[in-house]
């Protein structure tokens, strides 16, 4: 009887960790791409005195507020190629 017992707390202990397993790898999987693999190195065409003072996720970009070296922008990347997407900034009303 002991060991009917010992065998039924066993197989317990297994269900529920076999679930959590599989919980763990459909979340992970759900989750989308992971981050980028391979590590980015860019230098972005700015005027001299010009500093990075914020990065963002936006989509699938980054987002890169600009400062000084001009009028304050945001420029967009890509982090898969290191391409500039697009840039942001204010310019003068007529």
């Amino acid at each position: 009887m002991q060991f009917l017992k010992a065998v039924t707390i066993g197989m317990g202990v297994l269900i529920v960790v076999a679930t959590t397993v599989l919980v763990v790898t459909i979340a992970r999987r759900l989750g989308g791409p992971g981050p980028a693999t391979a590590p980015l190195a860019l230098v972005l065409d700015e005027p001299s005195g010009t500093r990075i003072v914020a990065i963002a996720g936006a989509g699938d970009r980054l987002a890169v507020q600009l400062q000084g070296g001009g009028a304050d922008r945001v420029v967009l990347v890509d982090p898969r190629t290191g391409a500039v997407a697009g840039r942001i900034g204010l310019g003068e009303r007529p």
